[in-house]
């Protein structure tokens, strides 16, 4: 009896030691330094999407990297290690697309000691009066990305929570038949630590956490910039709005036609591709979360190109201020359990 416990006590030691040396040495040594940075924590986690985010952020001069661990890679990321205005951070681009931010949301989750997360970026509007230049905290995102393509005489049944016709789009219309069908829009399966294991719930929305949507509602009324440099400026004055609700896909919405079925039909105030997930990784972990996104494009609303590339960093350039504001207003990291 004693010989098989000492085996199997030698086996499962033996296993860890194989799966310990197939890790890559970099990985563990970055695994080693997150050990470490975790013991000062917990830090803000952020998050953003593309280059000129993350520009836009650290330009500000607001990041100030750790002097001895200024970064850790991880998977292909890069997690950068600092503070802004005194508060620890970890910063991260996800990049593009529902994938890349719930992998980088869960990464930073599992493996950083983080007290919640700021998800930042750049949308396009899909309503008038949420102008270019303008940012939004929304209160909620819904994945439109979801959805069955059903045949051109198919029935949209009532598991879907919206529908497409894509023959009323028809020039002129009504003519013909229409054999692209219709399109029927479902909701998703959300699992959570809240909820009972391994049985998720339907939702449609994805909702930002309350306590620090809360505090976002003091962001209101802040100066932002009108112009990036001499020759890019606003029209019009931008500034800070509360509570929209924003759609998520992979999908960079340039289409006029699509824009307001968006927001006719489901009430939604802007586009873009990752907050939808940015928010239920975090919520299904149980970790605190909030969405700004500044607005730099009309999503086919607009006459003309589409101004993303041209405003795009003049809305960056905003969020990350308003950004910067938030972490300011968020109470020292001992209080931080009370907001969850």
């Amino acid at each position: 009896m004693k010989f098989a416990t000492t085996l199997s006590l030698l086996l499962l030691l033996s296993s860890i030691l194989v799966c310990t040396m197939s890790t890559p040495l970099s990985r563990r040594h970055s695994l080693s330094v997150i050990r470490k940075l975790n013991r000062e924590g917990p830090f803000v986690g952020l998050i953003t999407v593309y280059a000129p985010e993350e520009n836009a952020f650290l330009a500000s001069n607001a990041f100030k990297p750790d002097p001895r661990h200024p970064f850790v890679d991880l998977s292909g990321r890069r997690f950068r290690i600092g503070k802004v205005r005194g508060k620890g951070v970890v910063y991260v681009r996800c990049g593009v697309g529902l994938r890349n931010a719930v992998a980088a949301t869960q990464q930073m989750l599992d493996l950083f000691n983080v007290s919640g997360v700021i998800h930042f970026g750049i949308a396009g509007s899909l309503e008038n009066s949420l102008r270019t230049g303008y940012v939004s905290i929304p209160k909620q995102f819904a994945q439109t990305g979801l959805w069955e393509w059903l045949k051109a005489n198919g029935t949209v049944g009532p598991e879907y929570f919206a529908h497409l016709d894509i023959g009323s789009y028809n020039v002129p219309e009504g003519e013909g038949i229409n054999q692209l069908g219709h399109i029927g829009y479902s909701a998703e399966e959300f699992y959570s630590e809240s909820g009972v294991p391994n049985v998720p719930r339907r939702v449609v929305w994805a909702n930002v956490s309350q306590n620090w949507y809360n505090i976002a509602t003091k962001l209101e009324g802040m100066e932002l910039e009108r112009c990036l440099n001499s020759t890019v400026c606003l029209p019009q004055v931008p500034k800070v709005v509360i509570g929209q609700r924003g759609s998520t896909a992979n999908i960079f919405v340039d289409n006029s036609a699509y824009r307001d079925f968006l927001s006719k039909t489901l009430g939604v105030s802007l586009a873009e591709m990752e907050s939808a997930s940015v928010i239920m990784t975090s919520v299904a972990n149980g970790f605190p979360v909030i969405v700004i996104r500044g607005l730099s494009d009309a999503a086919g609303g607009q006459d003309g190109p589409n101004s993303a590339r041209a405003l795009g960093p003049l809305a960056a350039l905003n969020t990350a201020k308003v950004v910067i504001r938030f972490i300011e207003l968020l109470p020292s990291h001992k209080k931080y359990q009370d907001l969850k």
